[in-house]
């Protein structure tokens, strides 16, 4: 219940403040939904196979954008950020698609 609440808490304040991303700051926040993405559906995995673990989310979330950012910003500064973005989407969302098929067969049994 707390974690709903504060999603509909952001969501007014951000639908309320409008805040806007640095301008160097905006190639980097796709990778870091995708990231975000990929901890959160792993935790309602855990969540339906009755391991979650606050803390293991926690670390796992801000692990996962820091680390996708970096890898993103280490390859602008190579000079192949598109690639390395492109494998940093690719790796993450198979591991959401992989999430996201263990929660159907948990909640569908299918």
């Amino acid at each position: 219940m707390i974690a709903l609440l504060g999603l509909v808490v952001g969501v007014v304040a951000g639908l309320f403040f409008e805040p806007s991303v640095p301008v160097a700051l905006q190639p980097y926040l796709p990778i870091a939904v995708v990231a975000a993405l990929d901890a959160t559906f792993g935790a309602f995995r855990a969540l339906l196979d009755d391991i979650f673990d606050e803390k293991v989310f926690v670390v796992s979330f801000v692990s996962n954008v820091l680390v996708a950012g970096l890898i993103v910003y280490l390859g602008d500064q190579l000079g192949v950020g598109s690639q390395l973005s492109t494998g940093v989407v690719v790796v993450l969302g198979i591991r959401i698609f992989s999430n996201a098929a263990a929660i159907r067969r948990h909640l569908l049994h299918a």
